[in-house]
């Protein structure tokens, strides 16, 4: 019988229509977008395309080595018209020709050719430029990792928010369905009047209509969630964290911090693409001065009518080739002025990342400073609106209260309770900012 449950329990959890939600913290999240969001990928894969360039332009200097074979059958020799008095200066005939056939039917060649580009200044600055991309790819990684977490958190607290406040009005709820059983049953003694059931009906069903729509607003910012994190859209998911465990009241330190644009990921990355520029124009420039290369063969030749009879014939030589720009048409002029340009607009890129980046940092220290006054008034405030609420429900309990006056302070706490929840939100968010306008 033991058995016989275990196997029909198995094929319960085994069912299509029997599935588990997965519960994530924002830690989870993040974890999970380190290993399944594309833009990462991507970046991993520009990395080892960048590795792949290094070692592409490196063996542009490396000397190269072919082997050449190649066999040719004449199915027809060539004949050469050669006069007659060049072998018979006595008895050759003026104007008469000789026809002789030059050459073997069979041919066979084989041999090594080697070269080597042994000096050349574009090519060792071109190297060098190959591994300032791959530096530069991988601190693109930094600054896509970067993003990446940014806009999981960006999607996440929406996402808790909202399951917050379903926390709270779940509360709300069960405390008007109380509170209604409670009237109902006073109503049918005779001791309270309809009217005051209905209000709380009304209240009750006002509460349902809002968590309904808290439940289709949850579902849309958790596919946005399950998009970030390049999670399956089909697949359930919680949210594992709430604001109680992210919400830390303490003042960052980023409020005092001096800035250090070296923090920040993207401003590396536009400082290696400047360093890039400045190689481009040195690369350009070598390209005034002369080239060298080394050149070497090693060949066999093979000639005859049939494959038992023929002749080898060695052929081998080394050389070098120097190669020096006279004119070129005012073309590396024109290249070196374009890339010049280039660095000018990159510098200037830079310069508007360092005021954009002041500029952000101090735009989130006074929405911080803003967003912590509105939690310290919406905490005051729910407090009173607590205290207005005990005293409504103690006063209607005791018959000297109205229900309007309970259902008016119900809808206060509510109201308040949503308030501090968006102010802590806020402060979390503000905080987040903060810390990423820093490089954190």
């Amino acid at each position: 019988m033991k058995s016989l449950n275990s196997f029909l329990l198995f094929l319960f959890i085994s069912s299509p229509f029997f599935t588990f939600a997965q519960q994530m913290s924002l830690a989870d999240a993040l974890i999970y977008a380190e290993k399944n969001n594309s833009s990462l990928k991507d970046a991993y894969l520009n990395i080892a395309d960048a590795e792949g360039q290094i070692v592409e332009n490196k063996s542009i200097g490396l000397p190269k080595l072919n082997l050449g074979v190649d066999y040719t059958y004449n199915t027809q020799l060539p004949k050469s018209l050669i006069p007659e008095t060049t072998f018979d200066p006595v008895n050759g005939r003026d104007g008469e020709f000789l026809e002789l056939v030059f050459g073997l039917r069979q041919n066979f060649n084989a041999g090594l050719t080697a070269n080597w580009l042994s000096l050349d200044g574009t090519y060792f600055y071109g190297l060098k430029a190959a591994r300032l991309f791959r530096d530069f790819r991988q601190k693109e990684l930094a600054t896509v990792r970067k993003d990446v977490e940014d806009a999981v958190i960006e999607a996440y607290l929406p996402a808790l928010i909202i399951t917050e406040n379903l926390a709270i009005l779940d509360k709300n709820i069960a405390n008007v369905t109380k509170l209604l059983k409670e009237t109902t049953a006073f109503y049918e003694e005779g001791f309270l009047e309809r009217l005051d059931v209905s209000r709380l009906e009304l209240s009750l069903s006002n509460l349902n209509t809002e968590k309904d729509n808290l439940k289709r607003q949850r579902e849309i910012v958790v596919n946005a969630l399950k998009f970030a994190l390049n999670y399956p859209l089909d697949e359930p998911l919680e949210i594992g964290d709430d604001l109680e465990t992210l919400f830390v009241e303490d003042a960052p330190e980023e409020l005092t911090e001096e800035m250090n644009y070296e923090n920040r990921p993207e401003y590396i990355t536009a400082k290696v693409g400047l360093q890039l520029n400045e190689l481009n124009i040195k690369r350009y420039q070598a390209g005034y001065l002369p080239s060298l290369s080394l050149i070497g063969a090693y060949r066999q030749n093979w000639q005859g009518d049939k494959f038992n009879e023929g002749f080898w014939f060695p052929n081998s030589f080394v050389g070098a080739s120097i190669s020096m720009p006279i004119f070129d048409g005012f073309m590396k002029k024109a290249q070196i002025q374009r890339a010049r340009v280039d660095l000018e607009k990159a510098q200037l890129q830079l310069n508007d990342l360092e005021r954009g980046i002041s500029l952000e940092v101090k735009n989130a220290r006074t929405a911080y400073y803003s967003a912590a006054e509105r939690l310290t008034n919406q905490n005051k405030n729910l407090e009173l609106a607590e205290l207005i609420y005990n005293d409504a429900t103690i006063k209607y309990q005791e018959g000297i209260g109205s229900s309007v006056e309970l259902i008016q302070a119900e809808q206060a706490l509510f109201n308040t309770q949503r308030n501090r929840t968006q102010a802590m939100y806020d402060l979390l968010v503000a905080k987040k900012d903060l810390e990423q306008a820093f490089g954190k």
